[in-house]
């Protein structure tokens, strides 16, 4: 029998100090928070989050075309996994019960001026067990690690670089290979390993390249070539993305998010669209088809936290243009008739201590039936970034 779902609304103090007292006494009992994001800027976050919560989930975007991930993409044409890898140790459990040789392994990198010889050799040291880095990892865990470096090892192609490769990305994709190129089983099999106090999935297990048309007409296709961090920043503004299934010509593909994601997003008890690289981190999460019906169908609260520093990418944009390009593209996918209201309920600022696009005010908000959070969220040590333990109790006392 199919339960009803009904949608209740009351009013909430923001902070909201018993709910976050309860929340820290029993973090496993947590609230399901939802967060669209890829690259790092949601890990410090992370940590703060899950003193107050276990059941965090973070759908990441694997379009990623840069740093190591961009070799092993080359390699292997697979999804970019340095930003779950990244995501998983920063929901790592940091107490005596967890695995901090682990999350060392993980982020260790070879050398960046190594020989291919001596890298070789390192890392055929590692899936040998003879590694310093290996001694304190304790069984099963040494060997499945062993195994998928092995896997690995085997699989590497003869030109491949490891200057400044992630072990914890090679780990990864040695389970990828090994698991017939399937990241799911892997991911989740290294949460329960480091017990990952959180849920972190690819929002698709999908080997899609990421692209862009600018205002003016070009098109760039690869991640790296959009953020402003790993070549020049772009000389027009973003006017819209897509996906390509072809990393040297653009081919279009549209991925559908598959059915546990999809229940993930309706299931949770507060969606966050969060800070980050608000195309290539936050817009790509929404391009999977399935993606805004899954987030119609949640009728619980939906946030916005807009970025504080300037991004490169919103160059060029006003603020009304970044949240109506938020709800369009939602829109888009979820079906053209449902109110904007249905897409974002809050917007959550600090206008006293923060700087924003143009164009942020409260009227235009209103006309789109979202709600301006305006409260502290930028401390002195902080500035001028998000104070993370203010940021998550904004979000906590929300949800």
């Amino acid at each position: 029998m199919m339960m009803p779902r009904v949608r209740v609304q009351h009013s909430v103090e923001v902070p909201d100090l018993l709910r976050l007292s309860r929340y820290r006494k029993y973090p496993e009992l947590g609230p399901k928070v939802l967060f669209f994001s890829g690259g790092t800027a949601l890990n410090g976050l992370s940590r703060e989050l899950k003193n107050f919560t276990h059941n965090s989930i973070h759908l990441v975007t694997p379009f990623d075309s840069g740093g190591s991930s961009a070799e092993l993409r080359r390699a292997f044409n697979m999804p970019a996994i340095g930003d779950l890898r990244a995501r998983l140790m920063a929901l790592a459990d940091e107490t005596i019960l967890g695995h901090p040789e682990i999350t060392q392994l993980f982020n260790h990198r070879l050398s960046r001026e190594g020989r291919a010889k001596s890298l070789r050799h390192e890392l055929e040291q590692l899936a040998a067990g003879k590694s310093a880095l290996m001694k304190d990892v304790s069984s099963p865990m040494r060997s499945v690690i062993r195994n998928h470096l092995g896997y690995f090892l085997e699989a590497m192609p003869a030109d491949f670089d490891l200057r400044g490769a992630s072990i914890g990305n090679l780990i990864l994709t040695g389970g990828y290979l090994n698991q017939n190129q399937d990241i799911d089983p892997i991911l989740f099999l290294f949460s329960r390993l480091v017990n990952v106090q959180g849920t972190v999935r690819a929002i698709v297990n999908d080997t899609a390249h990421l692209g862009a048309v600018l205002r003016d007409g070009q098109e760039i296709l690869g991640q790296h070539r959009l953020t402003g961090k790993e070549v020049a920043p772009l000389d027009s503004p973003i006017a819209r993305l897509f996906l390509s299934s072809d990393a040297q010509r653009r081919r279009d593909v549209c991925p559908k998010l598959g059915k546990k994601n999809r229940k993930l997003i309706e299931s949770a008890d507060l969606i966050c669209f969060p800070p980050g690289s608000y195309y290539s981190s936050l817009r790509a999460n929404l391009l999977p088809h399935g993606v805004g019906c899954a987030v119609a169908n949640n009728p619980n609260p939906k946030v916005y936290v807009p970025n504080l520093a300037q991004d490169p990418e919103q160059a060029g944009h006003s603020f009304s243009e970044l949240l109506d390009g938020l709800i369009d593209a939602l829109r888009h996918d979820g079906g053209g008739h449902q109110p904007d209201g249905k897409w974002l309920d809050f917007v959550l600022v600090d206008r006293k201590n923060g700087s924003y696009p143009k164009g942020l005010s409260r009227q235009h908000l209103a006309r789109k039936g979202v709600e301006l959070i305006d409260l502290p969220l930028i401390s002195k040590t902080s500035a001028p970034y998000y104070d993370n333990e203010l940021l998550v109790h904004a979000l906590l006392s929300l949800a």
